[in-house]
């Protein structure tokens, strides 16, 4: 690995790999930048030369880092971040900002808190723009430690028992959550299913067959480790990735679906779909934001906050 001498090094250059590494396309890294294509690949290449390493190879439309730029990463959106913070402090003004988050959320989280968001850059903050991604991973912390996204919302059980442990055993835990609203799974299924009259035992349910959501494409879920645990089992036909999907197959199937109550009502297909409550106990929803800590004191990510915080507020009010 060559050595990098730090005091001859134009750190202008580590703006640029850092727009690129988030962005992933050397043509949108310019147009953040407000610099053209080949400015950006001028300067990736002189940070080439200072750092011995290729840094981003090209795929497909857009570019993949290698595992040094990867490594590297963090610490110059770190430090980045915290100088843009230490020039621009509390300097964040909702009806003149120009900011674009970026949040990832399951499409039923979406179908919440996107109207109320929605109204309130609409009032407070119309030159900010919001992108969202899909949720794909129960532990998104490698996205925020990446500076991927901006703002993590769903449900992450696994990681806030992490963050908890981590905090009684006296560390500093990197992320900070809040709660956003709590809810419940149900069993859903077509108006008319033979399911949607009678008890609905046990029996019943594992001899059905199943769709099931689940983000990371992985065929087994926690109401299948739910079901194990009773020594049962179910027959999954197709698993899909967005809740809203699995509301328009069931719609028109005679397949079972598990999705978050509270979703039901904002799939447009409440009237073609019949709830049931599950014949065996699952842990209930927990909504959360999730963010780095190294996000905690920056007025414009707090705004965001606020902003989610208030959504939520609204949608489950």
């Amino acid at each position: 690995m060559k050595p990098t001498n730090f005091r001859t090094l134009d750190l202008n250059l580590l703006r640029v790999f850092d727009e690129v590494m988030a962005e992933r396309n050397l043509t949108r890294a310019a147009r953040n930048l407000n610099m053209t294509q080949p400015a950006v690949s001028n300067a990736l290449g002189r940070l080439r030369d200072a750092l011995g390493d290729r840094l981003v190879v090209r795929s497909g439309y857009g570019v993949e880092p290698t595992p040094r730029a990867l490594a590297l990463w963090p610490a110059v959106s770190d430090a980045l971040r915290q100088l843009e913070a230490s020039f621009t402090p509390g300097n964040f003004i909702a009806a003149e900002a120009t900011n674009t988050f970026v949040i990832a959320l399951a499409d039923a989280t979406a179908g919440e808190l996107m109207p109320g968001l929605v109204e309130i850059i609409e009032r407070d903050a119309p030159g900010v723009s919001m992108r969202t991604l899909p949720l794909q991973t129960r532990d998104p912390r490698r996205l925020l430690d990446e500076g991927q996204i901006d703002l993590a919302i769903g449900y992450f059980p696994a990681v806030l028992a992490d963050l908890s442990a981590q905090a009684q055993a006296g560390g500093l835990a990197g992320f900070d959550h809040q709660r956003l609203y709590e809810g419940e799974y149900v069993c859903v299924m077509r108006e008319g299913h033979p399911l949607a009259k009678g008890r609905m035992t046990l029996e019943r349910y594992c001899e059905a067959h199943h769709l099931l959501v689940s983000f990371s494409g992985r065929p087994f879920g926690f109401v299948d480790e739910a079901l194990a645990s009773l020594g049962r089992k179910r027959r999954i036909v197709l698993t899909v990735n967005q809740f809203f999907t699995a509301g328009r197959v069931v719609a028109v199937s005679d397949l079972l679906t598990v999705l978050p109550r509270h979703f039901v009502g904002v799939t447009g297909m409440a009237q073609q779909l019949t709830v049931r409550d599950l014949p065996f106990e699952v842990s209930p929803v927990h909504v959360d934001a999730l963010w780095h800590r190294r996000q905690a004191q920056r007025s414009d990510h707090a705004w965001l906050r606020l902003a989610v915080a208030a959504a939520a507020r609204k949608a489950f009010a």
